[in-house]
């Protein structure tokens, strides 16, 4: 676990945001926003369904030519 110090202000817009968000935690609310920044799902399981295809005897890698 870690502290990260804010100023009350900040402390302040957080509380606000923490509630707008409905996070139980801090914790929670700075995931959500750093996931969002980053362009990224919250809960990656399946993410890559249906885009994913089968192997062939293709993708052998002692099929194929150097």
């Amino acid at each position: 676990m870690k502290s990260i110090v804010v100023r009350e202000n900040t402390y302040r817009l957080l509380e606000k945001l923490k509630k707008q968000v409905d996070a139980k935690s801090f914790n929670e609310l700075l995931r959500k926003l750093a996931f969002k920044e980053l362009g990224l799902e919250e809960d990656m399981f399946g993410i890559d369904k249906n885009r994913l295809k089968e192997f062939t005897a293709r993708d052998r890698m002692e099929d194929r030519e150097w």
